[in-house]
């Protein structure tokens, strides 16, 4: 079985992955943790994306941590392939996999049965020509009429992820979360948890969460990441913090103007991923600052 830890940004998914985790190996169950954050694919983004260091990883494996160039772009199909990999091989040695993370659509294409449609180049063609005049404003206006959830899940500065879910809907004539929904049929048998925080308690936390990233050294992080092309990245550089950073980097963008954009768009990805992941009727819920002992006790209420 397939356990998974989801929830809005700063909510200690991490943590409370590795509390779960520690306990259950003292009881003699090997555990290992999947990543399902789509930012901490990429190497050498730490400190923007709460990456948990090795050192404090309590001697866990840990998997798709790593594993992207800054100049590669983040496919949701490929993660498909590369966690299922992963939790296969974890499962293969006895071991229970934790999926970790607050990406929805990347979190609901391991557990759900969902299929990702090809592409049409007309269709694709069309879009951009659509994006460069009309902006992206007025395309994720049209994505949130269409479809809601994946409007709730995508950053509409995500570009290529707004033409994508818009270009699906075209193809298809379906939505394009409507494979993500708790209708599907199940990938593998799973448990979700989720970790809730109370609303101002969050805000605070991810405001602390933002400065103390600038604080401890964001800046010097993106400033180290630019000879490895972060700025070509199409996925890294818009990253929420890291453009920001690129934008006082750049001169374009004072250090106090950054952290406060950073934290305004912190909060509005937070704001959605509550959305999303609270329209799912499968996640079991926790307070987040009890979820390990609560989730756990759950759990083996259930066995």
């Amino acid at each position: 079985m397939v356990l998974a830890i989801v929830g809005a940004t700063g909510t200690g998914k991490s943590a409370v992955a590795l509390d779960m985790a520690e306990t259950l190996i003292a009881s003699g169950q090997p555990v290992e943790i999947v990543n399902a954050d789509a930012s901490q694919l990429y190497r050498g983004m730490d400190i923007g994306t709460a990456k948990v260091p090795v050192a404090e990883r309590r001697g866990i494996p840990h998997h798709l941590l790593d594993v992207l160039d800054v100049t590669a772009e983040a496919s949701v199909a490929q993660y498909q392939i590369d966690a299922r990999a992963a939790i296969d091989d974890i499962e293969s040695r006895g071991a229970v996999p934790i999926l970790v993370g607050g990406s929805g659509l990347y979190v609901w294409s391991v557990l759900y049965d969902f299929e990702f449609p090809g592409t049409d180049p007309e269709v694709r063609v069309r879009l951009e020509e659509r994006l460069a005049a009309e902006g992206n404003h007025v395309l994720a206006a049209e994505l949130k009429a269409k479809d809601p959830d994946a409007y709730a899940a995508i950053d509409p500065r995500n570009e290529r992820r707004l033409l994508r879910a818009l270009e699906v809907i075209e193809i298809t004539g379906k939505p394009f979360g409507s494979g993500l929904g708790a209708e599907d049929r199940p990938w593998r048998p799973s448990t979700v948890i989720g970790l809730q925080v109370p609303r101002e308690e969050l805000i605070a936390r991810l405001d602390a969460r933002v400065a103390a990233m600038f604080a401890n050294g964001l800046v010097d992080e993106v400033r180290a990441l630019i000879p490895l092309g972060i700025e070509r990245g199409v996925t890294a550089s818009r990253a929420i913090g890291y453009a920001q950073a690129l934008g006082v980097i750049n001169g374009t963008m004072a250090v106090a103007e950054a952290i406060d954009e950073t934290a305004l768009l912190t909060r509005k990805f937070a704001r959605r991923q509550v959305g999303w992941f609270g329209r799912n009727p499968n996640i079991t819920w926790f307070d987040a600052s009890e979820a390990a002992i609560d989730a756990l006790s759950a759990l083996d209420a259930r066995e």
